[in-house]
């Protein structure tokens, strides 16, 4: 029940905000801009807003205008929450982008854009008005039942209600309770992020020299304890400037009553300070470093290949030294004045990376990625707009930071598919979003990768993008050894040991003795994915989704990898009764579980999902192995991507053949990049490593230009391929989903969608069919393919097209309940 009076008369221009409203509803809204606020408002600052009868939100000014709409009587703001922009028109030409080229809205961009600490919660809670111990005996039961909860609670929010009452519209219950007066309902709006403050204590002026210390220990001769802290913060004195409260309290043993009386006798003086929650950020500057010939020569290349192009592709070889080359280019943009974002595709590389990066740039350097608190995040986000941060390393929602004069853009690993956004939209790429903030910015991106991407390196071959390779390994390290093992043969000479052939286990026994390490790649997670009834073949499959469940021992139950359902694992089958239940497949568990039985000395790790959730759980398993805590770490595709250990000199894949015979045009493109990649840990230093690659099928052709370090022969047959079939980087591609929760009603409605769009884009179209998980989380799904060739038509007008497509769709009665996703350029 929010209301706003203007204020005084006010004869200047009446202003009116089109807002950004964090909501996946299309377009902008206008809201009014209250009497002498003109001055204050801006586009890129937060007002608050009402939107709808009861919620109030956050939103982003996007525009200012003296026109108010036509439409709707514009609502006044309520409150304009910045002094300052925290989003700068880049941003926002940003945002608009993305919204239009993966056919999105704005609020869902700003939703994935900026930090949840940045965004205001809104919770309509309700109070128990003064005259609540009325009578209450006209009451119906569930209001009875409110106003009983708030004599216990003082304060409930609407959640509460419903969560007490069992049912999901109480707002008629609480309309009547607030005209009885029994209630009062307020919209109540809080800010997330708060700074982080700690107490800081220093010696009152007096006691600074060496006679006022005496003076002062020996006045608290009766007060031995007060004594001690101050002995205490005289010790931490002569290590560092500045002393918190905390730090005096730990080093004496103190309470903090007995800080707060030294503070009231005037002898500690205290002072309350934001500081920063991100670790690491105290690092002396001391990297230094020469480029050898080889890195010398592409750091010239690129510079050159820079004067004419935006863009650069680095097509280095695994452990090539590219790193020294992006830390060479860094440097001489900051020292210009210049910032640097820095992309990465996981996670588990920005600690290896950061702790390079932070000897050459020390404070200059920010972290972000989705593993820091929103706290944390809120407080990179203020840094990079204050210019504080010169070099940003990051996973792919970096590219949204409020970067000021971004000079330099690098995507490392360009190739990575976790680049891509999936769910929930928008569903963008972070390389091609960061190429067009790069031109926003008038600034220059270089695209890294040992196995580029068929699209980047097909734009650079055709001149689009600049080309820069280095062909050799840093320090002349050799390119590893590649053996490939007939796991069919090798079992018919009763050569396999559970999962592992003589010669791959041959491999790692003489590793370990040689103090080396080993990894080993499974690209599937858990211990058992499937469960299978040898009498009727049943499989135990989630209640909420077409897949099977999957065993993970850790936790000792049947796991879905798509929603997240699970049970106990079944002894008895439940179709037929049987206790004849077998496991069939094996994940990073299993494989870590059959080596500790093989190897029972070796000290093995794994590196998955599983076993690297919360913050830190990456760099734990990074570090350990590092260290060499652990000999052998097992992982899945987490173990491919980019990282450096010195001591690796055997890698084993498990089994090749899952990563090639996936229906999908780009299986084979991914199959070699991950072959390649996870080949590429072994041997990094004067070492020669080897790998091993188990495969049903060795003599696939993917596996032999894998063997031959073949990358030009898989791009030239991949993109061959992609001509003769209409696939990128040839045609676009725009893939449709039609859900709902009940399978005919999905089936037609995905019928009628394909109907319409054919009446646009004819042979263009393709499908609709069921994927190969046809229902997720309760919703079944049908999807559309569309292929739009790139030459001789526009893609903005084909956009246009499935827009209006998509508003005739939402607007037909017959498709209610239904939900369309379009993924523009699918991954």
């Amino acid at each position: 029940m929010l209301e706003f009076t203007p204020g005084g008369a006010d004869t200047r221009t009446t202003l009116f905000v089109e807002v950004i409203l964090p909501l996946a509803i299309s377009g902008t809204y206008t809201y009014r801009i209250p009497n002498g606020w003109n001055h204050q408002v801006a586009i890129g600052k937060r007002v608050i807003v009402q939107f709808g009868k009861n919620k109030v939100y956050s939103a982003i000014i996007h525009r200012i205008t003296t026109q108010a709409p036509e439409r709707y009587e514009a609502k006044y703001i309520i409150d304009i929450l910045d002094d300052m922009p925290i989003v700068g028109d880049p941003q926002l030409q940003l945002w608009e982008w993305i919204s239009s080229y993966y056919l999105c809205t704005l609020g869902e961009v700003m939703q994935a854009a900026l930090p949840a600490a940045l965004k205001l919660a809104s919770e309509t809670k309700i109070v128990a008005a003064d005259k609540a111990s009325a009578d209450r005996s006209d009451l119906n039961d569930k209001e009875y039942l409110i106003l009983d909860a708030l004599d216990i609670s003082p304060e409930l929010k609407v959640s509460d209600v419903v969560k007490l009452l069992g049912q999901k519209t109480v707002f008629p219950l609480l309309k009547r309770l607030f005209e009885k007066g029994l209630i009062l309902i307020s919209e109540e709006l809080s800010a997330k992020y708060k700074p982080k403050m700690k107490t800081f204590v220093r010696l009152h002026p007096d006691y600074t020299d060496e006679v006022g210390r005496k003076l002062l220990l020996e006045s608290l001769n009766n007060a031995p304890k007060q004594q001690d802290a101050v002995l205490a913060y005289l010790q931490l004195s002569r290590q560092q400037e500045e002393i918190t409260r905390q730090a005096v309290m730990e080093a004496s043993g103190c309470s903090p009553a007995i800080i707060t009386a030294l503070m009231e006798k005037e002898i500690f003086v205290s002072e309350v300070r934001a500081v920063s929650r991100l670790a690491g950020e105290d690092v002396e500057i001391t990297g230094e470093f020469v480029l050898n010939a080889a890195q010398e020569t592409a750091f010239m290349a690129i510079k050159d290949r820079m004067d004419e192009k935006d863009v650069v592709l680095l097509h280095g070889v695994t452990a090539s030294g590219k790193t020294q080359l992006y830390i060479r280019l860094m440097e001489e943009v900051v020292a210009k004045g210049g910032h640097v974002l820095y992309l990465l595709p996981e996670i588990a590389l920005t600690a290896q990376i950061t702790e390079r990066l932070r000897v050459h740039f020390g404070n200059k350097l920010g972290v972000y990625h989705s593993r820091f608190n929103d706290n944390e995040r809120a407080e990179v986000w203020h840094k990079v707009l204050k210019g504080e941060y010169r070099v940003v390393v990051g996973a792919r929602s970096a590219v949204f930071l409020p970067f000021q004069s971004l000079g330099l853009v690098i995507v490392d690993e360009e190739h990575e598919t976790s680049y891509k956004q999936f769910d929930p939209a928008p569903r963008y790429h972070a390389r091609d979003s960061a190429i067009y903030l790069a031109h926003l910015h008038s600034a220059k991106v270089l695209l890294g990768s040992a196995t580029p991407s068929v699209e980047s390196y097909y734009n650079a071959r055709s001149g689009k993008y600049g080309l820069v390779t280095i062909s050799q390994r840093y320090g002349d390290a050799q390119l590893p050894e590649i053996i490939t093992v007939n796991i069919t043969e090798e079992s018919r000479k009763d050569n396999m040991f559970s999962y592992f052939s003589g010669t791959l286990l041959r491999e790692i026994e003489q590793a370990l003795a040689s103090q080396q390490q080993v990894i080993l790649f499974q690209n599937r997670r858990g211990h058992t994915p499937l469960l299978q009834c040898k009498t009727c073949g049943y499989i135990a499959k989630c209640i909420h989704c077409d897949v099977s469940l999957t065993y993970h021992k850790s936790s000792g139950k049947l796991h879905c990898h798509y929603c997240g359902f699970s049970e106990d694992p079944v002894q008895v089958c439940p179709a037929c009764g049987s206790t004849h239940i077998e496991s069939k497949g094996f994940g990073t568990e299993r494989v870590e579980e059959e080596l500790e039985i093989l190897l029972p000395d070796a000290r093995i790790g794994r590196l998955d999902l599983d076993s690297t959730r919360g913050k830190h759980g990456f760099d734990r398993v990074l570090t350990a192995f590092d260290e060499h805590r652990y000999d052998i770490l097992v992982g899945t595709q987490m173990v491919a991507k980019g990282l450096d250990f010195g001591k690796v000199s055997v890698i084993g894949i498990i089994n090749a053949d899952g990563l090639i015979n996936y229906p999908d045009f780009r299986a084979y493109e991914r199959a070699f990049s991950l072959l390649a990649q996870v080949s590429g840990r072994a041997g990094r230093r004067n070492r020669k490593g080897k790998v091993i690659i188990q495969s049903y099928a060795p003599h696939h052709r993917i596996i032999q230009q894998v063997m031959e370090h073949d990358y030009e022969g898989m791009f030239m047959t991949e993109v061959g391929e992609r001509k003769s079939y209409h696939y990128p980087p040839f045609y676009r591609l725009f893939r449709f989903e039609v859900k709902h929760k009940e399978q005919q009603p999905a089936h037609d409605a995905a019928h009628r969608l394909a109907a319409l769009l054919r009446e646009g884009l004819a042979h263009r179209v393709f499908g609709p069919e069921v994927p190969l998980v046809g229902r997720v989380r309760n919703h079944y799904i049908y999807g559309i393919l569309v292929k739009v060739e790139r030459a001789g038509i526009s893609v903005a007008k084909v956009k246009e097209l499935m827009k209006a497509t998509l508003l005739r769709f939402e607007t037909n009665k017959a498709n209610k309940g239904v939900r369309v996703q379009v993924d523009v350029d699918p991954y």
